[in-house]
């Protein structure tokens, strides 16, 4: 994508890198460039990410054949990334950052409740991909007799950390050129790894493993949607809201949806050969989900495979602490999106730091994280969604930052609908990580699902169902409010450089 030009800038070929001086403010028209096809590439790279091949190993967990592993995996990745490609569209219609956009569904500081959950679930991810790449490169050392030990994963950590945190503080501009070199970088390397463990993989045994129930299926399909596009619906209108606003919506959700489901995809059907032709590995990459992948790995290609995961895990790491920062100041913290950006790192380090010295078993904690904040997330996509097809003209920018605009301070449907939609959603989630989420799945049994030891008690139904009732309510409910907003005439243009305005 174009970036803005700056005054000191040297042009599109020599330009200096600056600090990004946009929080939640507007894209003013003269920044707006691009087309909707420069959105494959950050998408592109946020999403190759050796990581892709674990999915295979968490897939198959639980309990089902290759087939319904590979049909699971494909229908949640392009479903989940076509949610983003939908919300992306906001971005180019009301050129602000998506928790400023969701305003228009809930309210100037309405929007605060969506705007903290998404800031948590930006911050958790990011913490689980700087834990994981920290994971893997100890892993590697210890192979290579360098030592794996606590020094060398503390090490390992403040590089990474240090690596994702400059990228979060500097911004867009920066961000966007780490994406192109992590992109080719990993792109190459994956390849080789792919062609390096290919001998690894045998048909017959993958091919023989046993179908599992419908339960299980619709479980995994739940989960491969909360891991990918779930995970980046709330940050999807973020980088398209630089394109202009003639640019095509369709080309805006094709682009974006193609960009970050290509590789998840292909790595998936590897991942699922590998894990299916090896129950050893498939256990291993439970508790150490990129680590693991190297032990099938000859030692020459230790190094490298180190890099292009650290690489894989850094490039979704700063886009993601770089939409928290956004998140938190759309909650309502008022200081510069750098410095935004500065705490949330310092808080995914501290996370880190739990996860890879006390943390445990890895792959629980990561299940139980996502199925948690998966449904107040769907909630939120379903009203954003619903919110979006409702409206026939682009966003009101003035009105974004007013609590007494078109938009209202904090209107009781949107927020009705998001926490009724999680309640029931928790009530049909399961959670065994933590002993303090053992309350979730209380409607399993009064609804005749069994219980929380039946068969439905894994397949996190919560999560789309929130997503449904969120969406119908919306669409059923809202449809004389946001005609009345589009009755009123222009506002002021809203005062740019307001941090968390």
């Amino acid at each position: 994508m174009t970036q803005p030009q700056h005054p000191q800038d040297s042009g599109a070929d020599g330009r200096q890198i600056h600090l990004e001086t946009h929080g939640l403010d507007v894209i003013g028209d003269a920044d707006r460039k691009g087309t909707p096809r420069h959105l494959f590439w950050p998408w592109f790279a946020a999403n190759v990410s050796v990581l892709g091949l674990s999915y295979g190993a968490f897939a198959l967990g639980f309990g089902i054949s290759f087939w319904q592993a590979l049909a699971a995996g494909i229908l949640g990745i392009v479903a989940s990334f076509l949610l983003c490609g939908l919300i992306a569209v906001a971005g180019k219609r009301g050129s602000a950052p998506t928790m400023v956009l969701s305003r228009a569904a809930y309210g100037v500081r309405g929007n605060r409740l969506p705007s903290l959950i998404s800031w948590i679930l930006t911050v958790g991810w990011e913490t689980a991909l700087a834990s994981l790449a920290t994971l893997a490169t100890a892993t590697v050392f210890s192979r290579l007799g360098w030592g794996g030990g606590t020094e060398t994963k503390a090490v390992a950590l403040l590089v990474v950390a240090a690596l994702t945190v400059v990228g979060g503080v500097m911004g867009f501009d920066l961000i966007m050129r780490l994406q192109t070199v992590i992109t080719v970088i990993t792109g190459v390397l994956t390849l080789v790894y792919v062609g390096l463990v290919a001998d690894h993989v045998h048909w017959s045994t993958v091919s023989s493993i046993p179908a599992g129930s419908p339960q299980q299926f619709i479980g995994a399909l739940v989960f491969m949607m909360a891991g990918f596009g779930l995970g980046w619906v709330n940050a999807a209108a973020d980088y398209s809201r630089y394109l202009p606003r003639s640019s095509s919506s369709l080309g805006v959700i094709g682009w974006t949806t193609l960009g970050a489901s290509a590789a998840p995809l292909l790595l998936l059907v590897f991942g699922l050969l590998l894990a299916g032709s090896s129950d050893e590995l498939s256990l291993a990459v439970a508790a150490d989900p990129i680590g693991a992948l190297t032990t099938i790995l000859p030692t020459w290609f230790l190094v490298p495979f180190a890099l292009v995961a650290v690489l894989g895990l850094v490039g979704g790491a700063v886009l993601d602490i770089y939409s928290s920062s956004l998140a938190l100041l759309s909650a309502g913290l008022h200081m510069p999106r750098h410095l935004a950006a500065l705490v949330d790192g310092v808080l995914m380090i501290a996370g880190s730091v739990y996860i890879v010295f006390f943390g445990g078993a890895f792959l629980d904690e990561f299940m139980g994280f996502l199925t948690t904040l998966g449904v107040p997330i769907g909630a939120w996509c379903g009203v954003m969604l619903a919110d979006l097809a409702l409206r026939h003209r682009d966003y009101d920018e003035g009105d974004l930052f007013r609590p007494d605009g078109r938009y209202g301070d904090a209107p009781a449907l949107p927020l009705v609908l998001t926490v009724g939609a999680t309640v029931i959603g928790w009530g049909l989630v399961t959670n065994t990580a933590a002993r303090w989420l053992s309350w979730q799945g209380y409607l399993l049994g009064p609804l005749g699902l069994g219980g929380r030891a039946g068969q439905w008690a894994y397949a996190n139904l919560g999560v789309v169902v929130a997503l449904a009732l969120a969406f119908l309510g919306t669409l059923l409910l809202g449809r004389n409010r946001v005609r009345a907003q589009e009755a009123l005439p222009p506002s002021p243009a809203p005062v740019q450089g307001m941090y968390g305005a």
